[in-house]
Order: structure tokens, then sequence, then C-alpha cells
């Protein structure tokens, strides 16, 4: 799959998660939206490090729409490739696609499923996991999350 089809991809999922994934009620109160219409291409999205390191590096965060520090958000992240996160969870659930490289996201201790760009995970609030790098180059994600994003390491 192309770049642009899995960024393409994602955002078209980003869309469906904010839409509700369906047609509304006639009854129902009219849509809210997000914001302006915008066009980022990609070498135009500003990443921050995030504080979340390990010895192979430091995640970024590229923010798309939102605030990730704030609440509703959609944000690329960029994993070091041999990225292992140590076991963590969210407060809120959120939806990852793989835009770039081979990732995995598991349970501890539970099957590592290699997903390659296109490929999409859905992560539960308040379970621990793990998330990682599997390829021999830098990882990209797109998350799409309802509220602001935290990264609680498990004990």
């Amino acid at each position: 799959m192309r770049r642009t089809d899995t960024i393409a991809a994602a955002l078209l999922l980003a869309a469906m998660m904010s839409a509700g994934g369906g047609a509304r009620a006639q009854s129902a109160a009219p849509p809210q939206h997000e914001g302006p219409s915008v066009s980022t291409p990609a070498d135009g999205i500003k990443f921050f490090g995030s504080g979340v390191k390990t010895d192979k590096g430091e995640l970024f965060a590229g923010p798309a729409y939102g605030d990730l520090q704030k609440g509703r958000h959609g944000t690329f992240v960029r994993m070091p490739f041999g990225f292992v996160s140590p076991v963590h969870t969210h407060t809120e659930d959120y939806y990852g696609v793989v835009i770039k490289g081979v990732g995995a996201n598991q349970k501890p201790g539970g099957q590592v499923i290699p997903l390659a760009a296109g490929s999409y995970w859905f992560q539960r609030g308040e379970e621990p996991h793990v998330t990682q790098c599997l390829s021999t180059e830098d990882c990209l994600f797109f998350i799409v999350q309802p509220g602001k994003f935290d990264y609680v390491p498990s004990k």
C-alpha cells in the first residue's frame, strides 16, 4: 500500500470515529465539527517530544487535530525502531492505525501480532498493554482518542 493510501485510510478512520461510524437519526442534534478544514503535507506536521522514553529513544507526537494534552485529538506518533514500551495504561480508549513500519500492541505476555502499514488496533482504556515497533525502520502511527492522552506505567 502506498504511503498516501495509508494516510488517507487513517484520516478516513478518524473521520468515521468522529462521526460515530454511522448515519445520524433525523431527530439527532446537529453535528459537532472539529474546526476548520485543513490540508497539511507530511513534512508540515510539527512533532514534539512526548516524554515517553526507553533506551531506544523517545516517542514523538505530531498533532492533526485537537490537543492531546487537553482532550479529544487525532495525533501522529513516531516510534523509534526497536522501541518496546514498558507495560502501561491510558485512561481513555484509543484507536491506532499503522502508517509506516511494523508495529504491535498487545497485553503483557500476550501474542505479538505484527501490524504492517495499513493495519489497525483498538486499545481499551485502563487496560495494561505493550506497544512496540518491530521493523528495522521507525514506525509512524495515527491515533484517535476521545479524551486527553496520558501514559501511566504499570506497577
